[in-house]
């Protein structure tokens, strides 16, 4: 084979490299940093160790028999024949999927290692609504099982020349495929494993606002590979959707403040980046065949839908409330993802569709209302497919293996170092985490560091309690207070 081959287009070689890896640092280390610093500091190791792990058990599986279950030969209408992407002459040869006939101009390990990350950051938005009780072994098992069982039926039945495709659903960079069944899964594995303990849930607050936005902001401009490399070359149509990926994302965000000022009195900055990553959502069934205008449209539906969703609907309903879905999954993708699906229905354009070499003959906007009918119906499938089999992973993964899914109180009480033997911030050696036994070199009988009490973080000094009890005085224990500056 000659190094340079005929078909090979080094600025789509390069371009689509470049979007893998910006769609890869949205998780790693973008989903990282925001998880870390959305949850309480008890919890930022195991929330952030969450993503990291996904990121890698994901790419694993995906390169000996997950791609090709996605993206490979036909076997049902809603899966490839599985098997590995390892060999050097797979590897080497142009990109192609083979079920739809679609070609691009870089090798298979380009389009391997892009859908990876697209597989990947599913599962780590799943993580989401698990944060902070989701027993990790658990995790571990639940990763595989997912991504093979949904992430990669529902990739195939819509991007791999499934049945959704054949149907006329568009999907232009995920809206279904990974965020309403991520948001799917998210809601229904949440109500699986069952919630935090009452006092996580009554004090939630984040610890450290400033690594929320670093990670949302690494998010916002990861998304330019996230929509930009979905038309596999760099396109007039890639240009197109990252303009309105970064105008979508914008109007949401401003909808969302607005609708925070209107109704609670002041901006949150919590909820700016909830409007943000909905209008990131919306846009992705959308991004390359809409006009700008229609861009506007979908942020003004993303910033006000999801908010009512969760500000009102969730919690208002007894059955919402009862579910934890820790970072609001289910408001942040799935409803996102309705609105930005069922709008790609609406304002489709023709000439938008045929630049990303769809047959679709626009949506409602260019006279083709059946479209928003086959939005619906792609929703239907993808919603359906994830309640059932996340239902049937967590059963397998409870009463089949015997697995807890959730962590113990006695280990929701300490966080990470309960599960990891790590803290995420040290202020001290005579400060721990609750923990009978050694601990950094020593013999420790320790409180829990991090309780919040009236604006004092209390933990017991073991050294100095051990000297005041050992010593016959009948003293009460002593307590450091490190105030809050």
């Amino acid at each position: 084979m000659a190094t340079q081959p005929a078909w090979l287009d080094k600025g789509d070689n390069a371009w689509q490299m470049t979007a893998a890896t910006l769609v890869g640092l949205q998780s790693v280390p973008g989903l990282m940093i925001l998880y870390a610093g959305i949850v309480k500091s008890k919890w930022a190791i195991n929330s952030a160790f969450m993503a990291f792990y996904a990121f890698g058990a994901v790419l694993i599986c995906w390169v000996i028999w997950g791609y090709k279950i996605a993206f490979g030969k036909h076997m049902l209408p809603f899966a490839g024949i599985p098997g590995p992407t390892l060999s050097m002459e797979y590897e080497l040869t142009q990109a192609l999927l083979p079920t739809s006939g679609i070609s691009a101009n870089f090798p298979m390990s380009v389009m391997v290692y892009f859908q990876f990350v697209f597989a990947a950051i599913t599962l780590v938005i799943t993580a989401g609504a698990f944060l902070g009780r989701m027993n990790f072994l658990a995790w571990v098992i639940y990763v595989p099982l997912w991504l093979t069982f949904s992430y990669c039926v529902v990739a195939y039945s819509i991007w791999g020349g499934g049945f959704l495709a054949v149907l006329g659903v568009i999907d232009y960079s995920g809206g279904y495929v990974i965020h309403l069944s991520s948001g799917t899964a998210g809601f229904v594995g949440a109500w699986w494993i069952g919630p935090r303990l009452d006092a996580d849930r009554e004090d939630n607050r984040p610890n450290n606002i400033g690594s929320v936005l670093i990670g949302a902001g690494i998010l916002w401009l990861g998304w330019n590979g996230f929509n930009g490399g979905d038309p596999y070359a760099a396109s007039i149509d890639a240009g197109v959707a990252v303009l309105n990926t970064n105008i979508c994302a914008a109007m949401s965000m401003l909808c969302w403040m607005l609708c925070d000022v209107v109704y609670y009195g002041k901006p949150s900055i919590i909820g700016a980046v909830n409007g943000m990553i909905c209008g990131l959502v919306a846009i992705t069934p959308a991004a390359g065949v809409i006009a700008g205008w229609s861009a506007i449209a979908i942020g003004l539906g993303s910033g006000t839908v999801p908010w009512l969703s969760m500000n009102i609907f969730g919690k208002k309903v007894a059955f919402m409330r009862s579910v934890d879905d820790v970072l609001g999954v289910f408001h942040t993708h799935f409803v996102a993802g309705i609105v930005g699906g069922c709008a790609t229905g609406i304002f489709a354009t023709i000439s938008g569709t045929t630049a990303f070499a769809l047959t679709n003959p626009g949506g409602a906007i260019a006279g083709n209302g059946v479209q928003v009918g086959y939005q619906i119906a792609g929703a239907m499938f993808v919603i359906g497919w994830n309640v059932v089999w996340t239902s049937l992973i967590m059963c397998f993964i409870k009463y089949v293996l015997r697995i807890p899914l959730r962590m113990s109180d006695e280990q929701l009480l300490i966080g990470d170092y309960s599960m990891h033997g790590e803290e995420a911030y040290v202020f001290g050696e005579g400060t721990s985490a609750f923990v009978n036994g050694p601990l950094r070199g020593k013999e420790t009988h320790g409180a829990a560091m991090g309780e919040d009490q009236a604006g004092i973080i209390m933990g017991k000094n073991p050294e100095v309690e051990e000297r005041h009890t050992g010593s016959g005085s009948g003293s009460d224990p002593v307590v450091d207070e490190i105030k809050r500056d």
